[in-house]
């Protein structure tokens, strides 16, 4: 096993159990929710990049319709289908492991994609720009991406993200590529530093100190860099975070 493939499977085993891949809430989701305008009867919804599902669960909780449940990790894609049995939700969970930049469904059948934290694997506008044409007209996406909070980024942040994600950019930033995307921004909403706290760092400490110390140097270095990640945040979580961005598909003008 390569390097690469054995940090990867690391961080999974690392997040393997947790409610969450990523920072997230589930009251602030439902703010979000409540705020979309309303959707056809049994509205098509994708959550793309679930993880183990706690935003696909809650779509299908609150919209008692299907969702698509995609990832490419096979582990948290079976976690998924083990928490949508135990949440009596399975019949509206279809949970497909799968490249999130590489559906080939049709044009135009979703109503409501959802994705949280997940778009940055793509980059922001690529990933705007490849799922695009799946939305349907009067259809809503609701995206995350870490962004910028201020034009005063301190040199540690800035050198920090520019090489874990140098793709990271300012909401304003995130508005054009959307933008360019093919995608009017209907509003902007950002996700409280405590629910990054509370719903992930939190757990995800408590893992890393159940870890048996005796590991290798590729998750020795998986340790150091989420514990490196959690620090810079707890610094600088006013400079940056993850802002949802709620989007229409632009209507083509021919």
């Amino acid at each position: 096993m390569d390097d690469q493939t054995e940090y990867i499977d690391t961080l999974i085993a690392l997040h393997r159990g947790l409610d969450r891949q990523g920072p997230g809430d589930i009251n602030f989701a439902r703010q979000l929710l409540r705020s979309l305008p309303p959707f056809p009867p049994q509205p098509r919804i994708a959550d793309l990049g679930c993880g183990s599902g706690a935003g696909a669960l809650l779509l299908a909780e609150h919209y008692q319709s299907s969702v698509l449940a995609v990832d490419a990790s096979a582990v948290f894609i079976e976690e998924l289908q083990t928490r949508a049995r135990a949440a009596g939700l399975e019949q509206w969970i279809t949970a497909i492991v799968a490249d999130m930049g590489q559906l080939d469904w049709p044009q135009g059948s979703i109503d409501l994609l959802w994705s949280e934290g997940a778009a940055y694997n793509l980059g922001f506008e690529q990933a705007l720009s490849r799922w695009r044409p799946l939305l349907a007209e009067g259809g809503v996406a609701v995206v995350s991406e870490l962004s910028w909070f201020t034009d005063a980024i301190p040199a540690q942040a800035w050198d920090y993200w520019q090489a874990a994600y140098p793709g990271i950019g300012s909401e304003a930033d995130n508005r054009q590529r959307a933008k360019r995307a093919g995608y009017r921004v209907v509003a902007t909403s950002r996700l409280p530093s405590q629910a990054w706290w509370a719903n992930y760092y939190g757990p995800l400490r408590s893992r890393l100190n159940q870890l048996n110390p005796n590991l290798s140097s590729v998750a020795q270095t998986v340790v150091q860099d989420t514990e490196a990640e959690m620090a810079l945040f707890q610094q600088f979580s006013d400079v940056y975070g993850y802002t949802f961005y709620i989007l229409s598909p632009e209507v083509e003008h021919r």
